[in-house]
């Protein structure tokens, strides 16, 4: 089987890379980083040669919802005339629980993409997931200000990226399904406590200030509006294991 990775540089990409390759299935890298440009029509049906299903887990950096929902339209877009033109019977997309519902700043982008897929009329599967343990550190790498990391006030239940990769990667080889149950981590987090202990296993004492965001994306964010339902289908690993693994995934979903 051949699996395309759109986003294959990024956090989550870099691991169904490695759990499709592991995995034993060939695997073609679109990425910026490996010179694919996935906001532009040109230049994806080419590399979409003999390819049985696409993982799309590309991701944008900005918080602003104009930004997010043209990246994310655009990129899918792209994507999905790519695969009618190199003939791909599966697209297979990444968003987040809560996020069509949230439909402002970053989340404003998943749920435009979510449309963009579901009314496609083409053969989809999408999974819905919380945030990833990885998360913390991507708020930590951002960088503090005047010595201070300002972190969101979220409620959040993460989950480790290689885990949601290696669901990915068997949606991708078990054909469409249209809509995947959803899967979160076991345990509810506070994301400004997830930063402070991250912080500390680094060996690092930078003060941390929770910050709650404008808009109805930060409402979310404090209100729980990005959790789980009950029954949802929940990973193994928790976010202090994560830690205390040095950022390595154990187990699969449950």
């Amino acid at each position: 089987m051949k699996i395309a990775i759109a986003g294959a540089s990024g956090t989550i990409g870099k691991r169904v890379l490695s759990s499709a390759q592991a995995a034993g299935y060939q695997t073609v890298e679109l990425s910026r980083a490996g010179g694919v440009d996935l906001t532009s029509a040109g230049g994806v049906a080419g590399r979409l040669e003999g390819v049985d299903a696409l993982i799309d887990v590309t991701s944008t950096g900005s918080l602003s919802a104009k930004v997010a929902v043209a990246f994310f339209e655009s990129v899918t877009d792209n994507l999905l005339a790519a695969e009618r033109l190199a003939g791909v019977p599966h697209h297979v997309a990444l968003s987040i629980i809560g996020a069509a519902n949230a439909d402002s700043g970053y989340y404003a982008g998943k749920g435009a993409q979510e449309r963009k897929v579901m009314t496609s009329g083409d053969q989809w599967s999408l999974l819905r997931t919380t945030q990833f343990h990885e998360f913390a550190e991507q708020t930590v790498n951002r960088g503090a200000v005047a010595g201070i990391q300002f972190v969101p006030t979220m409620r959040s239940q993460p989950i480790a990226a290689a885990e949601v990769a290696a669901e990915l990667v068997r949606i991708a080889t078990d054909g469409p399904i249209g809509l995947a149950p959803d899967l979160a981590g076991p345990l509810e987090e506070n994301m400004p406590d997830m930063v402070r202990r991250y912080l500390r296993a680094r060996g690092r004492k930078t003060a941390v200030l929770s910050v709650p965001l404008p808009g109805a994306m930060g409402a979310a964010m404090r209100n729980g509006g990005l959790l789980p339902t009950p029954g949802t289908r929940l990973g193994v690993q928790t976010f202090q294991q994560w830690l205390d693994t040095g950022g390595e995934a154990s187990g699969s979903p449950r």
